[in-house]
């Protein structure tokens, strides 16, 4: 009977670890299983639940940021991470260089579209006249895994902040509820 468990044991540690290598992943944690689950693995990681917004909060890549943990029919298919802090337009630039020059560098990433801005970027223009989105979407380089990772600039109150999107299309809604 012992010998049965541990084999049941041994293969279902097996199967979720085979599982996790082909899904993407946040902070290593595979953007798969419940919100609960979720929102458990990251209060391991350090960060605080704040259940009046529904968020974690602590600390990404040297940003304070809000976590949101996105799901369809309850499995995680999105996670948000969102500075807490909106900068000015030159700041922006510079974080938004960063990332791009972080997750290029990255072995684990490929660029899908976007670029770096330069300092000809009018982006407070840009984004009120012509609605412009800037952002930059990374494909990982292992093509088992079905997902991405991608970027943006938001704009509130004349301030500016990244929000970046680890996404599962495994778990994304498929229109079954339509």
């Amino acid at each position: 009977m012992r010998r049965i468990t541990i084999f049941i044991i041994v293969a279902l540690l097996f199967s979720s670890s085979a599982f996790s290598q082909n899904t993407i992943k946040f902070l290593r944690i595979p953007i798969d299983g419940t919100k609960r689950e979720m929102i458990d693995a990251l209060k391991v990681k350090g960060y605080t639940y704040n259940s009046v917004y529904d968020v974690l909060q602590g600390e990404f890549n040297g940003e304070d940021v809000n976590i949101s943990v996105q799901t369809v029919n309850n499995m995680v298919w999105r996670i948000c991470v969102a500075d807490e802090s909106f900068v000015d337009e030159t700041n922006i630039r510079i974080r938004y260089n960063n990332l791009f020059r972080q997750f290029s560098n990255n072995g684990k990433y490929k660029l899908w579209s976007g670029e770096k801005l330069d300092d000809k970027d009018d982006i407070s223009y840009e984004m009120t006249v012509h609605k412009k989105r800037y952002e930059a979407v990374f494909y990982p380089k292992d093509t088992t895994i079905n997902g991405w990772v991608w970027y943006m600039i938001s704009k509130n109150s004349g301030k500016y902040g990244i929000y970046i999107f680890y996404e599962n299309f495994d778990n994304a809604a498929k229109g079954d509820d339509l």
